[in-house]
């Protein structure tokens, strides 16, 4: 596999295996390793390239550890600490890094609970970790745009110089992104405000800020959906206006629910950034067994196909998410017989991880 298929399978396990790590030991044994050997390429199990529980006396402070030293011609070269998976992460867990950092050579520095990696350096003072990372990688929602500079740590490629002299940038633009997303979402009193400035001359009252709290909220999630849906529209050269026509397949529904759902869908079809999430998800699933290139999709009126080499005749899944009730997540059996699979949120694809990885491989067999 490549480095983003190695990526997107690390991904997949993490989301699996999750609820069944509860200590950090257990999170540095299931994730960061393989993180370690699989991702960036160093041997865990030799001490000239990974040093488990690194220890260096920093000051007062005596026989005081980081759990993971990597090293390069003998000088270490990244610090990594981790937390169990079911902790966030915090600042505050990186005290150890912070003093280290000061004490060896070391420019890089990892905070992670096995699935959000925070790289930092020494941008704001020379020897000083950051306090803030120049790098996030969320295993649950990847950038791919930071993974040629993620790639520049991997020991194959290992390009210090290069990743240092773009970590400013990194460190920035990933703040603002973050900050941009979290405002999409909840958008705070001074968000609103410049909005609301904008389009409304009244006062600024708390009646209206209630008010516009709600319509931003909603203008920026439109407003995603658009422009998600004109790069699609781009991509495939055509317009959603119309449906793709496709194959047959036999569909029984397994529950009088379903069929219900199944008259509240839209007419029209409207590809939505939960759909395409979905997808993604599907996607990186499907990884393990064939190149991402092969995961294709199709949006219909009224489901959102997922296929093998953009193949009618192969279908992987199907994500029912138009009704208003309830969502679906269609799978298909040995003659290709769907089964609708009631989900609570997007999260419940997980759980059908084996099934979607045993279409594909039917296919590729």
């Amino acid at each position: 596999m490549d480095f983003e298929e190695r990526l997107a399978a690390l991904a997949v396990k993490v989301q699996n295996q999750r609820e069944a790590i509860q200590t950090e030991e257990a999170t540095k044994n299931a994730f960061v390793m393989p993180f370690i050997s699989t991702i960036l390429g160093y041997d865990v199990f030799n001490p000239l390239e990974v040093v488990p529980e690194f220890t260096a006396d920093v000051g007062v402070k005596r026989g005081e550890k980081v759990d993971y030293a990597i090293m390069r011609d003998g000088e270490v070269q990244i610090l990594i600490e981790c937390k169990k998976s079911t902790e966030p992460l915090k600042i505050e867990h990186a005290s150890q890094l912070f003093r280290y950092f000061s004490v060896t050579n070391a420019r890089i520095a990892v905070l992670t609970n096995g699935e959000v990696y925070n790289f930092y350096t020494d941008l704001d003072a020379p020897n000083k970790m950051d306090d803030r990372p120049f790098l996030v990688l969320d295993l649950s929602d990847i950038d791919e745009t930071l993974l040629p500079e993620l790639r520049k740590l991997t020991k194959d490629v290992f390009d210090l110089d290069s990743i240092i002299s773009a970590a400013e940038e990194l460190k920035y633009v990933g703040a603002i992104k973050r900050e941009i997303a979290t405002q999409f979402r909840e958008p705070d009193e001074a968000f609103v405000k410049l909005f609301t400035a904008r389009v409304y001359e009244g006062r600024f009252t708390q009646e209206v800020k209630t008010q516009f709290t709600t319509l931003v909220a909603k203008a920026s999630k439109q407003y995603l959906n658009e422009q998600v849906n004109d790069r699609l529209k781009t991509a495939l050269g055509a317009s959603y206006s119309a449906p793709i026509q496709t194959a047959p397949i036999a569909e029984p529904i397994t529950s009088e629910a379903a069929a219900e759902d199944d008259l509240a869908r839209d007419t029209e079809i409207e590809t939505t950034l939960e759909e395409l999430e979905g997808y993604q998800i599907v996607k990186a699933i499907a990884c393990s067994e064939v190149k991402p290139e092969r995961i294709a999709h199709r949006d219909q009126k009224s489901y959102f196909a997922v296929l093998l080499d953009d193949n009618n005749r192969k279908p992987i899944a199907r994500l029912w998410f138009n009704g208003k009730k309830q969502k679906y997540l269609g799978l298909f059996d040995d003659d290709k017989v769907e089964t609708k699979h009631a989900i609570e949120s997007l999260d419940g694809i997980y759980e059908h991880a084996e099934a979607i990885r045993g279409a594909v491989a039917r296919y590729v067999a």
